[in-house]
């Protein structure tokens, strides 16, 4: 069963409650209200899936050399000749390639390929000397240590945590369960924080967290703890150790009530006690704006997402997990939603006087836009007559998709929208960032949810 098949029945307990809710009512049609809608808009949007996005990865990318997958690919689905791989990207394919068996149950290749990467990460990315995973390892697995920054990472340790988790909900394997058990307690009793909860994100070999000064970045950032949320839930679903479920329900708090500020938006980086990090000029001032203090829409909308389904795996009441998830989705709406095509920016900031947002960023990333589709059916579906009417701009969100960032010729999705940046459809289809994952868990989310979901 997929992620969204487990979120979409514990979540059909409360969607009566919330279309009772004190939001006032507009007067529009409901589009989706109806089984017929829904199931042909899920056919549509299956038929990409499986013909545009999956078709397009898989098998392309699995390394049969080497193992585990390859990474660079241009637009014309050409491999690069650099392939170093990183975990995230490995940990992400087998993930998806989990999630797609049980999606495509009829089509057993997608599980052999999980099994692919499961190996990979077990005998390449895991480190037999000091545990934990390596950041990166060049395309036959040998380590590499570049200086410039951390050997290992909590982000990375969250993805391989992911993906061996899913692999194991697919395939029963044992020791892909006690590897992603190892990975959990490696991480927790190196990176933890004891004294103000969440984990340090830079990390060398053996595990001791990197001093800020040394690497010049902030301890802790709202980027690596949503991944880390989502990783613990991941795992909580097939392994519901108490300890795990207590440090799943510290990021959710964390998550929910420090970084989502007043104004329902991520803090992006952090001290260790969670105050705000920002670089400072020459005088000490501290700098506002720029790549360590915007809005991140992408971010705030997948953390919505992501809060609601820790919650519901812990089993724990979803009315404040909820009311900050809406608010932080209304906020990416009120501030960096294209009202004209539809697609959130990339990036916006706050004026001194934190009252408007400006758009700094107003190019269309894939992944933002995977995520944002996401969200806008579920609480679209949570909250069907609300104002901002989710629903509406679900739909208008997909044909944006549709239109703007699939490749309907050599398949896959640009890095960018078209709209924006036409310069998108000539980029790379994937590198160490980008594979199928945001992508394919968007539309495998919600054409599980257009189907399956109780309507109110």
């Amino acid at each position: 069963m997929n992620t969204a098949t487990n979120f979409t029945a514990s979540l059909a307990l409360v969607l009566l409650l919330c279309s009772c809710s004190e939001s006032q009512p507009v007067q529009h049609a409901r589009p989706l209200a109806t089984a017929a809608a829904r199931n042909a808009l899920a056919d549509e949007i299956e038929a990409s899936l499986r013909d545009e996005l999956f078709a397009a990865w898989y098998p392309r990318v699995v390394d049969t050399e080497f193992g585990g997958y390859l990474t660079q690919w241009n637009a014309d689905w050409e491999p690069a000749e650099n392939q170093t791989k990183m975990i995230v990207t490995q940990a992400r394919h087998t993930w998806t390639t989990a999630k797609a068996a049980g999606f495509f149950p009829e089509d057993t290749s997608y599980l052999e390929m999980s099994a692919h990467g499961f190996r990979f990460l077990r005998d390449k990315m895991w480190d037999r000397e000091y545990g934990g995973f390596f950041w990166t390892v060049s395309r036959d697995g040998a380590p590499l240590f570049e200086g410039s920054g951390p050997d290992k990472t909590a982000y990375g340790h969250a993805f391989g945590i992911y993906g061996l988790a899913a692999y194991y909900a697919a395939s029963g394997n044992e020791q892909a369960l006690q590897l992603a058990q190892q990975a959990f307690h490696w991480l927790d009793e190196h990176a933890h924080d004891p004294e103000f909860g969440g984990y340090f994100q830079n990390l060398q070999r053996d595990g001791t967290p990197v001093p800020p000064e040394e690497i010049r970045i902030p301890p802790k950032d709202q980027n690596s703890s949503i991944h880390i949320l989502e990783a613990f839930t991941e795992l909580y679903h097939v392994w519901p150790d108490s300890l795990l479920g207590a440090r799943l329900n510290e990021m959710l708090e964390i998550i929910r009530d420090t970084f989502a500020g007043e104004k329902a938006y991520l803090t992006l980086f952090s001290h260790a006690d969670w105050r705000p990090y920002l670089p400072l000029d020459s005088s000490g001032t501290p700098i506002r704006g720029g790549p360590m203090d915007h809005v991140s829409f992408g971010h705030d909308v997948e953390t919505a997402f992501l809060m609601l389904e820790a919650a519901e795996a812990l089993g724990t009441d979803l009315s404040a997990t909820l009311e900050r998830g809406k608010a932080m989705v209304d906020h990416s709406l009120m501030w960096g939603w294209d009202d004209e095509v539809g697609g959130f920016y990339d990036a916006g900031e706050y004026d001194e006087g934190e009252t408007t947002v400006s758009i700094t960023q107003d190019g269309k990333n894939w992944w933002t836009q995977a995520e944002g589709l996401n969200s806008l059916l579920l609480f679209g579906d949570l909250y069907p007559d609300d104002p901002h009417a989710y629903h509406e701009k679900f739909l208008q969100q997909w044909s944006y998709i549709s239109a703007d960032l699939i490749d309907h010729e050599r398949g896959g999705w640009y890095v960018g929208g078209v709209d924006k940046q036409p310069e998108a459809a000539e980029r790379d289809k994937g590198g160490i960032w980008k594979s199928a994952y945001h992508d394919g868990r968007a539309l495998m989310n919600v054409v599980t949810r257009l189907r399956g979901a109780t309507l109110p």
